[in-house]
């Protein structure tokens, strides 16, 4: 009993330790955001008294960040790129579990693989290529040629019922065709004419989340989906259903934990990142909040009061996000994980 007590002590002892350690830069954070610049640099750790109390760091933070601007870049690449994510890496680890394919391990573990690389390695050459107009087009082009085919495919699988599987095979071919002309031409036209056309922006901000967050939300998604039944699969194939249709109707909503998860975890990620949208985002107008941020500290000069208040508003939403979602990380993280 002694034993087990002292053990309790000891790991609630630990526990408050830790809890104080990660709570202590958000102590901080939150006293020097009411305070002067005067009253950080007198006394970094005490609370706002009457001579540095400031109330005035919010609305100038909030007026200088643009925040209203920059909260909707954010929420518009961290929305667009954890929806994109979720959803290919899904069908992407669907495929490789189910379709026994020679190259499946090869290309699994090629995204495992992946992980194990620093992002400070490739962002050089990731810039670089993103730059080239070349490069760019092609990728576009590919990715019109993917957007078709799924298109293509919900097209044909909606149809199967009332014109049954050779009519609605036909159609989803000629729909396919139709939908990749049309992008393809779209996108070559608009591209011809710019001058400097580039993927320096939002939009290649995005694709290249969709690239870095692929590998750890393919492995979590590969783990829980060996899980489901294929009973489950073979009765819909059965039933007469496609592929396409076996997966959004029968499998995906089984994938309803796991895929929160990483929609969670990818939005934690992606909205506070720094490093690759600094790289990437070019214009003032399309700034994330960590980037608006970044420029309170000057080379000469460092606003920490506005800099702080900065910070506590820019956290406000994912941290109210997060604790919202807690419950669904532990378990999806337990149930993805690798038998």
């Amino acid at each position: 009993m002694k034993q087990q007590k002292t053990a309790r002590i000891a790991t609630a002892l630990a526990g408050s330790i830790l809890g104080i350690l990660f709570l202590f830069p958000l102590y901080v954070l939150a006293v020097n955001s009411f305070k002067t610049q005067k009253g950080i640099f007198k006394n970094v750790l005490a609370f706002p008294g009457a001579d540095y109390l400031s109330l005035k760091n919010y609305p100038e933070a909030f007026e200088k960040l643009d925040f209203i601007q920059s909260l909707g870049n954010s929420l518009l690449i961290t929305i667009v790129s954890t929806i994109l994510i979720v959803v290919l890496t899904a069908m992407a680890a669907w495929v490789l579990v189910r379709y026994k394919m020679k190259l499946s391990t090869v290309i699994f573990m090629t995204f495992a693989t992946a992980m194990l690389i620093p992002f400070q390695c490739v962002m050089l050459p990731l810039v670089r290529l993103m730059s080239t107009p070349s490069y760019i087009t092609a990728l576009i082009v590919i990715a019109e040629l993917y957007i078709a085919f799924i298109l293509s495919l919900a097209i044909g699988a909606s149809l199967e019922k009332k014109l049954g599987k050779q009519k609605s095979k036909l159609i989803s071919y000629v729909a396919f065709a139709l939908i990749a002309v049309i992008l393809i031409a779209a996108s070559l036209a608009y591209i011809s004419g710019q001058k400097n056309f580039t993927a320096l922006n939002r939009f290649g901000l995005i694709f290249m989340y969709i690239g870095f967050g692929a590998s750890l939300s393919i492995i979590l998604f590969h783990g829980f989906i060996k899980n489901v039944p294929l009973e489950l699969e073979e009765a819909a194939t059965i039933d007469g259903c496609s592929p396409f249709r076996t997966f959004w109707q029968v499998v995906f909503p089984l994938l309803k934990t796991i895929a929160i998860t990483v929609a969670i975890l990818n939005i934690m990620w992606i909205w506070n990142d720094f490093l690759l949208p600094q790289l990437t985002i070019n214009k003032a107008g399309w700034q994330t909040i960590p980037l608006k941020t970044y420029f309170f500290f000057g080379q000469f000069s460092k606003r920490w009061d506005l800099a702080t208040a900065g910070l506590i508003m820019g956290m406000l939403p994912i941290v109210v996000f997060y604790l919202f979602c807690q419950k669904y990380i532990v378990k999806g993280i337990t149930d993805g994980a690798i038998k």
